[in-house]
């Protein structure tokens, strides 16, 4: 059975996601027998123009520069996934969405106009068509394993889309939320870290972003039963996938029930 012919493309991002790959030390020998890697800047492979198999990208779209990458890649690839949260919904860099990017600019950089950078922070399915999508921050080798061993054998990838309760359930882990009363995402984030944070007695953060069917709605009033002021839930929602429909939708929401915003801001 032939390899797949894979090139892996930075947009803006922290790395997180390739180093990972390259992190698991033996088993990426074992990767290798199922792969060839024609492009990986971060391993040291140079060749952006290869026709591949299979391009992953890490990075949301922030720059021109990264628009122009993402369509080559996009062109050069039979098959495109997005591996990550800043490529899956715009990563923590699209926190700036929802603010004042002009004035933060002008707070920071003495020369704020030689930033060439686009309005907004967005994920790659808003500027191509995506086949498959790695959620989180960053992906766990498992996931890009699974994802090689299903695309070599000819199947259609599996997105694993279930709440990470489910895994704490499995591992007989005591639920944080309501034993530490602690405002823990597991009820609407997909598993996929195997329920790490709680495993310490830590709440979800919600690195893997949005489970099938999540109902922040009812987690949120949830929330603030456990004390949490609205703009600290919406912090919650927004930290990581603030650019994914539901927990977007949620930021919102609680951020307009802020009582310190004033009327002009809530509108």
């Amino acid at each position: 059975m032939a390899k797949l012919r894979v090139a892996i493309h930075k947009l803006t991002s922290c790395s997180g996601c390739q180093l990972a790959i390259l992190n698991q030390g033996a088993q990426l020998l074992d990767l290798l027998e199922d792969i060839d890697i024609v492009h990986f800047i971060e391993g040291g492979l140079y060749e952006p123009d290869a026709s591949v198999d299979l391009a992953l990208i890490e990075g949301s779209v922030t720059t021109p520069e990264d628009l122009q990458r993402l369509q080559h890649a996009r062109s050069n690839s039979k098959l495109l996934v997005s591996i990550g949260a800043c490529a899956t919904s715009g990563g923590v860099q699209a926190l700036r969405n929802m603010q004042d990017e002009r004035a933060w600019k002008q707070a920071i950089y003495a020369k704020p106009e030689f930033i060439d950078t686009l309005a907004n922070s967005t994920p790659i399915k808003a500027h191509a068509k995506v086949d498959f999508e790695l959620w989180g921050c960053p992906i766990t080798i498992e996931q890009l394993n699974n994802l090689i061993r299903q695309l070599r054998f000819g199947t259609l990838p599996i997105d694993n889309k279930e709440k990470l309760c489910m895994e704490c359930k499995r591992r007989q882990q005591v639920c944080v939320m309501v034993t530490r009363q602690a405002p823990c995402l597991g009820p609407v984030t997909r598993t996929a870290c195997g329920a790490l944070c709680p495993a310490f007695g830590r709440a979800c953060y919600g690195c893997f972003g949005p489970s099938e069917q999540p109902n922040g709605k009812s987690l949120g009033k949830r929330f603030a039963g456990l004390g949490l002021m609205p703009a600290q839930i919406a912090q919650r929602f927004a930290s990581i996938h603030s650019q994914s429909p539901d927990f977007n939708e949620q930021y919102h929401h609680w951020q307009a029930l802020d009582p310190k915003l004033s009327e002009e801001d809530k509108q």
